[in-house]
């Protein structure tokens, strides 16, 4: 899996950035380096300045891949569910339907202790900046607009995914889209409740954000 997934092409809608990162070897750099900082620093106090110096290039250079830092972290998102998308495709399709939407629980939900051997991006820091940084992306006035323009296509496309996997499991739940956008939004944050705030989860070492998604879902289904 990770052999086949290190070789695709992951496909991020064309407005979100300036000039295709993935066409050069300086846009490569950006987009390998800038995932790094954000780890480091946090993206709120990520800046192309602070990225041009790590990464040996001018401010500038940066802002013909990318209008803003706002869409750098829109790229890097879209890229992220791209790639979640391709595992649950590949890991699902010929699985029964109760077997499929447990499997797609777990791909969306887990953390990434792997890097499945991307040249210039490393999944297992980009998921964790997932789960900080994320809703950054689209908590913010222009949310109407950039949802117009296409930008959250893929993210929405999961959530499309575990709808029909959930009706197909129970045809008669009533809310198939809430649930499917719970789980992924809800493990996000019970990762970052286990980082930062264990006293309010019980996720810990011993449970993980997984475990509880499943344990809701299709413990939800079955009512």
């Amino acid at each position: 899996m990770d052999s086949l997934l290190s070789n695709l092409k992951i496909a991020v809608p064309e407005k979100i950035y300036v000039k295709d990162p993935e066409s050069s070897d300086l846009g490569k750099r950006i987009v390998e380096h800038s995932i790094i900082l954000i780890d480091e620093i946090g993206f709120d106090s990520f800046t192309f300045k602070k990225l041009g110096k790590l990464i040996g290039s001018n401010e500038s250079s940066i802002y013909r891949y990318f209008e803003s830092k706002h869409k750098l972290l829109l790229y890097l998102s879209s890229w992220y569910w791209a790639w979640i998308e391709y595992q649950l495709v590949f890991e699902t399709h010929s699985l029964n339907p109760s077997d499929k939407l447990e499997k797609a629980i777990e791909i969306v939900t887990r953390a990434i202790k792997k890097d499945s051997k991307f040249s210039h991006i490393n999944e297992t820091i980009l998921n964790k900046i997932m789960v900080n940084e994320n809703s950054k992306s689209f908590l913010t006035k222009e949310v109407d607009q950039e949802n117009k323009e296409g930008y959250f296509v893929i993210y929405k496309r999961i959530v499309h995914r575990l709808r029909d996997m959930i009706i197909g499991t129970k045809p008669d739940y009533k809310f198939p889209s809430s649930l499917a956008s719970t789980i992924i939004e809800g493990s996000l944050h019970q990762h970052f409740l286990k980082d930062h705030f264990k006293s309010i989860t019980d996720c810990n070492d011993g449970v993980s954000p997984t475990n509880f998604m499943k344990n809701l879902v299709l413990n939800t289904l079955k009512s």
